[in-house]
């Protein structure tokens, strides 16, 4: 079963300094029917404006994954982590017993876009941590690149979640398959270009969910980026 969410009809937010696109129910955005995907709860496309960001708030219990797709992303925390987060680079924060943070545009003259992605822990109450690595895209060119996971596997970030989070860059006319375990979900999440899921077309900011299937296929009918979640349900 394949479950189509158009980029166009997301959730929108625009505040001034923050356009946001909410993939599943968010803040003031509200669907009964779009209130995530298994344990993934949030995906965010964030463009925040030169000088603009999010004071310092609290979130305890959550796996808060941020992908920056342009510009910079300057992160601060209560457990001493301060750090900017670049293009190329995966920023993942277990929010567990409860931390807090800020997250501004590290620029004052260019905006930042990024992706924010929250996955609910499958472990309540942990210590807080924090973890930041880069993936080139020569790492990920033409293949599936573990960038998340529950054990850490492959140099990945490490979540608390039995779920696992792959990046990709398809040259056009690549193709890829990755199995799906029974009883297992699959998201895809374009973040540029064209690609076929499973016979489905995807553009850029599209997601498409996947339920009951054995395997998940791509062929990039143009040069794309996506992310590739594999998920208990």
């Amino acid at each position: 079963m394949l479950i189509h969410r158009p980029a166009n009809e997301r959730g929108k937010a625009n505040f001034g300094w923050l356009d946001s696109a909410h993939t599943f129910s968010f803040g003031h955005y509200q669907d009964d029917i779009w209130m995530g995907f298994g344990p993934l709860r949030v995906i965010n496309e964030d463009r925040v404006a030169p000088g603009g960001g999010f004071a310092t708030h609290g979130h305890a219990d959550m796996e808060i994954i941020s992908v920056v797709l342009e510009g910079a992303l300057q992160h601060k925390d209560s457990i001493g982590t301060g750090s900017v987060i670049r293009p190329n680079e995966v920023q993942r924060m277990s929010a567990g017993s409860g931390i807090r943070h800020s997250e501004f545009n590290a620029s004052q003259t260019e905006p930042v876009h990024f992706l924010q992605i929250w996955i609910i822990p499958d472990k309540q109450n942990i210590p807080p941590t924090y973890e930041q690595k880069a993936f080139t895209v020569e790492d990920r060119q033409d293949r599936l690149r573990l960038v998340a996971s529950g054990d850490g596997a492959d140099g990945s970030l490490k979540i608390a979640q039995q779920a696992s989070l792959y990046s990709t860059v398809l040259s056009p006319g690549a193709a890829l398959k990755h199995p799906l375990k029974p009883g297992r979900l699959g998201w895809v999440q374009v973040i540029s270009g064209q690609v076929t899921v499973n016979g489905r077309v995807l553009s850029a900011s599209d997601g498409l969910g996947l339920r009951d299937e054995s395997e998940i296929s791509f062929r990039a009918d143009q040069a794309a980026e996506l992310l590739v979640f594999d998920l208990p349900r």
